[in-house]
């Protein structure tokens, strides 16, 4: 992969909160035209990464993203990149027209007449004030925002946190559509796994701090094999040792990481992997798993 290909490139990343190591030495990279899900528990880092690729954190080890140092050269990244927080709000008091007057003045690279565009695609009419919209309609409008901006990397940080399931269809129906083009990224923190699989075209796994998988989609049946199997295998399945045992569809199910052996791969019927099952298997929420 050449550099132009990189636009996020992290050697032994960490991140520390006073005594707290909220990142453990992470190395990977994200290519140009991806959409990559970055999960993890509560706690496991995704946040202070994202936090991290805007300048807003200091860290150890190397971080380059669009070839900008983020901490130091904050100003010209954010020309390139746009970032909505989970925390984002919009000012209450103003008109969306407002809205698009201000990032007019803000942002060189901002389109006022794409964002007016993005906006006839939803409910949302540019005489509103923010404090008479919906959550729903304050998400969109703040993504269309942000996707009229000329950015190569857009980072989103659990942007459909409560919002009912249509406001979350209208929300990625619109990133997709309007802004995913191959040549950008979008790089996507949620909780929401089963939603976004079919968007992803990668995922990033967290867990407490640690970057436990990093693979295109496209990779996981070549990697990990799932089974469905009988209740009378289950003996000889747990003796190969697979990182999951659950329930499918209300039969027995074993998930490894790698292939089991051709006489355990015989006593079921191999199925493909789900990100939540991948999820289960390779995360431990704090409360199931304590740090010690």
């Amino acid at each position: 992969m050449t550099t132009q290909d990189t636009l996020i490139r992290a050697e032994a990343l960490s991140l520390h909160y006073g005594k707290k190591l909220a990142l453990d030495s992470l190395s990977f990279t994200i290519p140009r035209g991806r959409v990559v899900g970055l999960l993890g528990h509560n706690g496991a880092g995704k946040t202070s990464l994202m936090k991290a690729m805007v300048g807003l954190h200091d860290h150890e080890g190397r971080l380059d993203v669009l070839g900008f140092e983020p901490r130091r050269e904050r100003v010209k990244l954010l020309e390139q990149v746009t970032y909505i927080p989970d925390v984002a709000i919009l000012p209450r008091w103003a008109t969306v027209d407002q809205l698009i007057e201000l990032m007019t003045g803000l942002h060189p690279r901002f389109s006022a007449e794409r964002a007016r565009a993005l906006l006839r695609r939803t409910s949302v009419k540019t005489g509103d004030k923010v404090k008479s919209l919906s959550r729903g309609m304050v998400v969109q409008t703040h993504l269309a925002l942000i996707a009229a901006v000329d950015a190569k990397l857009m980072i989103l940080d659990e942007p459909t946190l409560g919002l009912d399931v249509l406001s979350r269809k209208a929300f990625y129906e619109m990133l997709i559509d309007e802004w995913c083009d191959g040549e950008r990224s979008v790089l996507i923190s949620t909780h929401q796994v089963e939603e976004i699989e079919g968007l992803l075209s990668d995922v990033m796994m967290l867990n407490e701090g640690k970057l436990v998988l990093d693979i295109p989609l496209d990779q996981i049946d070549d990697r990990f094999v799932a089974l469905k199997h009988d209740p009378q295998a289950a003996e000889a399945i747990a003796a190969a040792h697979p990182i999951l045992r659950y329930r499918q569809q209300g039969e027995s199910a074993a998930l490894f990481d790698g292939h089991p052996p051709a006489d355990v791969t015989r006593l079921g019927q191999r199925m493909r992997p789900s990100l939540v099952d991948l999820f289960v298997a390779l995360t431990r929420a704090p409360e199931i798993n304590p740090q010690r």
